[in-house]
């Protein structure tokens, strides 16, 4: 994989070894205080190894994936971060997960990070948790299939990993843009970015009540005011359309979360899985094709 002016491979263990320690000495023990007999243990020499360099060859980032499915040891030097290092190892221990053949694979995340992982599908599991005096999240992502949503943290969590994760279209289908989940802080931050990231960007909505949507206190619809050529809603006008009580997002990544009950947050969500989200989406543009233009919100004074 490639990025500006780096580049992260999967690396063997014995040959770069002392690269990839060199990174993590200085993130988890330099910075952090970790103690440095905790940053290397037995299962290095069994891991998948994942090393970030820069256009000179000095590694930058570092990554492992364990026996067990494990990311871990995830580490991007302090002049480098932001510059979406961590988020192109991250993506490379996930195809050498899949690779593998792994269904799922799970992480350890400081607490700061927990939304760096959540924009990649990553979904919080259990309570927090100390590690090497360190607040930690249990997270996981399936890799094959579809994971179950139960939570309403694991709906945001999700929701914020199909805005990030989405190239150039998003859909989505809710009767009133799910106050909560579509305005939470992460999901907005994702939206945002998928707005003004290019010029080429749109996001299709379809609602069932725009001056219920109107009435409300939620921050989504002056966002949707603000950039009505990226953002474009319809409201559904056949009787069968407005009967529907699902909801539904979709990206133009392969990646999907329906919701059987649109009112209720449990639902199954999958990343890359195209055989599942492209009839998803068929059936989005038909009602699309179906609804009207929605010019109540803009007509609200919104």
């Amino acid at each position: 994989m490639a990025g500006p002016a780096f580049q992260v491979e999967e690396v063997p263990y014995p040959a770069q070894h002392a690269a990839l320690h060199r990174v993590r000495q200085r993130v988890f023990v330099d910075e952090q205080g970790v103690p440095a007999t905790l940053e290397v243990d037995a299962l290095d020499p069994l891991s998948v190894h994942v090393l970030a360099r820069d256009s000179g060859g000095q590694p930058i980032g570092a990554g492992r994936l364990t026996p067990d499915g494990r990311v871990g040891r995830m580490a991007v030097l302090a002049g480098w971060r932001g510059r979406g290092v961590g988020e192109a190892v991250l993506l490379a221990l996930v195809a050498a997960a899949r690779a593998r053949g792994w269904r799922e694979i799970a992480l350890h995340a400081q607490l700061p990070a927990r939304a760096f992982y959540a924009r990649q599908g990553f979904l919080p599991d259990g309570d927090l948790f100390e590690e090497a005096g360190i607040a930690h999240q249990h997270m996981r992502r399936v890799l094959d299939g579809a994971a179950t949503i139960t939570t309403f943290d694991e709906a945001v969590a999700i929701t914020t990993a199909l805005v990030h994760r989405a190239r150039r279209h998003l859909w989505i289908h809710s009767r009133q843009l799910d106050p909560g989940l579509l305005d939470a802080a992460p999901v907005m931050a994702a939206l945002r970015r998928f707005a003004t990231a290019r010029h080429d960007k749109q996001a299709c909505l379809i609602v069932h009540d725009a001056t219920a949507i109107a009435q409300g206190d939620s921050p989504l619809p002056g966002l949707l005011q603000r950039l009505p050529s990226v953002f474009r809603v319809r409201q559904v006008a056949d009787p069968v359309d407005r009967a529907v009580a699902s909801a539904c997002l979709v990206n133009d990544s392969g990646d999907y979360y329906f919701r059987l009950a649109g009112h209720r947050v449990d639902g199954e969500a999958g990343l890359d899985q195209p055989a599942r989200s492209r009839p998803l989406q068929d059936g989005l543009q038909r009602v699309w094709e179906r609804s009207r233009e929605c010019t109540e919100l803009r007509a609200l004074g919104l």
